[in-house]
């Protein structure tokens, strides 16, 4: 049985048929770059003393912007939450720095709050940002340091009183060496219960005084 043999071309062809390729593929180039110039006679030429029509673009003037009127809107936004979260503006004047009797670092402060028990403590720092004005106080609970942030503008927090004013101005803004053992004020549980006893004692005269002016008049009137 005879065996098929594959048919062999010979390289010379295979050389011939890529001498082709190049020589199309320079053609193409060739073409593609070919650029055929206009005669100067075809080209129009202006008119002297001819006016060519100009083409208006309507333009539009920029939209109202409120930043004449609010120079400082981040301010204004923060004025505008104080005046509706503080109307009577009592936690403002607590913490101004115009007000000479204002809550300052130092001092022991007691947080009421609406949900939870209050809380009482030294104040280590006050942050100032506005609405987002806050206290940072601490205390030790069973012989455990602990620092709460607080709020001023919270709508949970229901009152703040000054318990105790620090004898002398601090002379730093933020009194974080309080967190050392040397300088560590510890409880502050006994200060406040003292402060409410004598606002309780105060409360008890008044409430006092006032029930036997009551009664006085009514035994006047029934004289």
């Amino acid at each position: 049985m005879a065996t098929m043999t594959p048919t062999l071309r010979p390289l010379s062809c295979w050389k011939s048929l890529l001498r082709h390729s190049r020589q199309h593929k320079i053609v193409k180039r060739s073409l593609t770059t070919y650029h055929h110039n206009k005669p100067a006679s075809q080209t129009p030429l202006p008119v002297p003393g001819a006016t060519q029509a100009v083409r208006k673009i309507k333009t539009y003037p920029p939209p109202p912007t409120p930043a004449a009127k609010f120079k400082e809107p981040i301010n204004n936004l923060h004025a505008a939450q104080i005046a509706v979260l503080d109307p009577t503006g009592a936690r403002t004047h607590l913490f101004s720095k115009a007000n000479p009797e204002a809550a300052r670092v130092g001092d022991v402060l007691l947080v009421r709050l609406k949900t939870g028990d209050p809380f009482a403590g030294v104040c280590i720092n006050i942050r100032r940002r506005g609405v987002e004005t806050g206290i940072l106080l601490r205390n030790e609970l069973t012989r455990v340091g602990v620092e709460m942030w607080y709020k001023i503008y919270s709508p949970n927090v229901e009152g703040i009183e000054v318990v105790q004013r620090k004898a002398k101005r601090a002379r730093r803004a933020r009194l974080t060496y309080m967190r050392k053992p040397k300088h560590d004020m510890r409880s502050v549980q006994n200060i406040v219960l003292q402060y409410q006893r004598m606002r309780g004692g105060q409360g008890g005269r008044n409430d006092a005084a006032s029930r036997r002016q009551a009664s006085g008049k009514k035994k006047g009137k029934g004289k």
